[in-house]
């Protein structure tokens, strides 16, 4: 953890401050982008190509920077649209905005300690709080504790002061300052995903939402001993302080998840994606932040204690209607059977899909039949390559390379253009599909996750 002397004493909430801290740095890259596209007049296309590229780096990164000095929400703004807007924002601007996950500048103690005693009041008395944050980022921080009265472990999420209330005029300083530079076209679907990424803003700090959706996954996986969800400890909790019970676990990325034998880094793979199964065929909602911060996993002794999946952090869920669930659901299904024409058929009552001329699905259908490749099996489906899934349907995550093969299919599909924006609730669901992907391919599980579509069919 960061010495106190690199702590942030306050944040910068008025709107004063942050409307001239990111004007005078929008007006100073617009200004710079316009230079170099001017010393580019008389260049060569390729020549020209290579400065843009170089010219647009420089200014994001600057930008970034600057943003990065603010800190609350407008650096969550930040962190989202690099998340979700790969599709509609130049790779050199995702690229810098990636770098603000890791400005994680903690709120020194006594900053916090105000908002504690704000929030909590005497209450505060009952526990000892270990001073130093857990950990960081841009709209709360997390600190271990203990109730003084049984000793019980705990966790507080704490909200930073005025950040709640900065997220509307942050999303317009964020919107004027791309409006500004000139570096990202100004588009309906740009809007309509900014709009988005407002509404996940507000969800994520309300703590109520957070709180009642952590006990609804807690009460559905109460029976499951492969999952740990943190129980809601109300009494100290409020409307900008989550504490929840303290639980123990390593990241999926450490050292010692490799170490482990192959069968149980298979069920931790299975139990890793049958989360997002369960909540496309049973729940209706999705926990749709990637983030591997947001899991841990409690290791077991190999024998009759199971290793376990901990559920850290609801602030991202997103709920979907009937309609849109039963899309996906039926896109899985041509994907377990590996039928194009499933696939086709598939593509229909939705706005997106129905926008896409009928020649183009089948192409469109090979993009979706490999992203389900996993669910098909050698039998139906010729093209999963030679030693990626054995007889009893166990998936290489890591020998398949699942996700550089699908971006390279549908960067050369007759569909591309499509992919540039597609909705935002696709979106969301196959961000979440890639991030269970991702853990697999971490942990270089082999899993049959084909199994667990087929009690659905």
């Amino acid at each position: 953890m960061s010495d106190q002397n690199d702590k942030l004493k306050q944040l910068k909430t008025s709107s004063m401050d942050r409307r001239l801290s990111i004007a005078k740095a929008s007006l100073l890259a617009g200004t710079r982008w316009a230079a170099s596209n001017a010393t580019s007049m008389f260049s060569s296309e390729e020549e020209k190509e290579k400065k843009r590229k170089k010219a647009m780096k420089d200014q994001a990164e600057y930008l970034v920077a600057e943003i990065g000095k603010l800190k609350g929400s407008i650096v969550k703004i930040g962190q989202m649209m690099a998340l979700y807007g790969e599709h509609f924002l130049p790779e050199e601007i995702t690229q810098a905005l990636n770098t603000l996950n890791n400005q994680t500048v903690a709120l020194a103690w006594p900053a916090i300690k105000v908002q504690l005693q704000d929030q909590l009041g005497s209450k505060l008395d009952d526990l000892v709080i270990d001073h130093e944050p857990l950990g960081t980022a841009s709209l709360a921080q997390v600190h271990r504790a203990k109730r003084k009265s049984d000793g019980l472990e705990l966790v507080l999420k704490i909200q930073y002061p005025g950040v709640a209330d900065a997220i509307d005029s942050d999303m317009n300083l964020f919107k004027n300052m791309l409006k500004l530079t000139r570096m990202v076209p100004q588009t309906r679907e740009f809007d309509q995903w900014f709009d988005e990424v407002r509404e996940m803003m507000h969800r994520e700090v309300n703590y109520k939402i957070e709180a009642d959706t952590t006990r609804r996954f807690a009460s559905r996986l109460k029976e499951d001993p492969r999952y740990i969800v943190p129980q809601i400890i109300d009494g100290y909790s409020t409307n900008q302080v989550l504490c929840m019970t303290f639980e123990r676990g390593v990241p999926i990325n450490s050292p010692v998840m490799l170490s482990l034998p192959q069968e149980r880094r298979n069920a931790l793979g299975e139990a890793s994606l049958e989360i997002a199964v369960r909540e496309i065929f049973e729940w209706g909602e999705m926990q749709t932040d990637p983030n591997f911060g947001n899991y841990l996993v409690r290791l077991g002794n190999g024998a009759d204690v199971l290793d376990k999946i901990v559920l850290l952090d609801f602030g991202a869920i997103r709920q979907f209607d009937e309609h849109l669930l039963n899309v996906a659901r039926n896109l899985i299904t041509a994907g377990y059977n590996h039928s194009s024409d499933q696939m086709v058929k598939a593509m229909t009552g939705y706005e997106f899909f129905d926008g896409i001329p009928q020649s183009i699905k089948p192409d469109m259908a090979k993009v979706f039949l490999l992203a389900t490749e996993a669910f098909s099996s050698n039998e139906n489906n010729p093209n999963i390559p030679a030693g990626v899934m054995d007889e009893q349907n166990h998936y290489d995550w890591k020998k398949s390379q699942l996700h550089s093969r699908v971006m390279q299919q549908a960067s050369k599909s007759m569909a591309s253009r499509y992919f540039s924006v597609p909705p935002k609730e696709f979106m969301f669901i196959s961000r979440k599909f890639i991030g269970a992907y991702t853990f697999m391919t971490v942990i270089e599980a082999r899993t049959n996750v084909r199994r667990m579509i087929q009690k659905y069919q």
